[in-house]
């Protein structure tokens, strides 16, 4: 498995020409991404041989396809608390 591969099944996130993009799907055929860029519904698809040859330069990825290069950066999305675990046990007493 590619370094980026690697990043890719370990994200829940990218930030891909300084887009926001939380619908990806990165698997045998590929990867590809999508996102809202004001109105406009933007879509990226890389074949698995170009995940395979992207560069690394500190976060970022460099992807490059017909139309050019493409910069990539993985990120972990926050994550709010199961509800459960917020609320207080009712069976316990409370702090005095």
């Amino acid at each position: 498995m590619s370094p980026l591969a690697t990043a890719l099944a370990s994200c829940d996130m990218l930030l891909i020409d300084g887009l926001h993009a939380f619908d990806f799907t990165f698997d045998d055929t590929g990867l590809t991404v999508e996102c809202m860029d004001g109105r406009q519904l933007r879509r990226w698809a890389f074949t698995t041989d170009q995940v395979a040859a992207a560069t690394a330069a500190g976060d970022e990825w460099q992807l490059d396809d017909a139309q050019g290069q493409h910069r990539l950066v993985c990120m972990s999305a926050f994550r709010a608390p199961d509800e459960e675990n917020d609320e207080p046990d009712l069976d316990e007493p409370a702090d005095r």
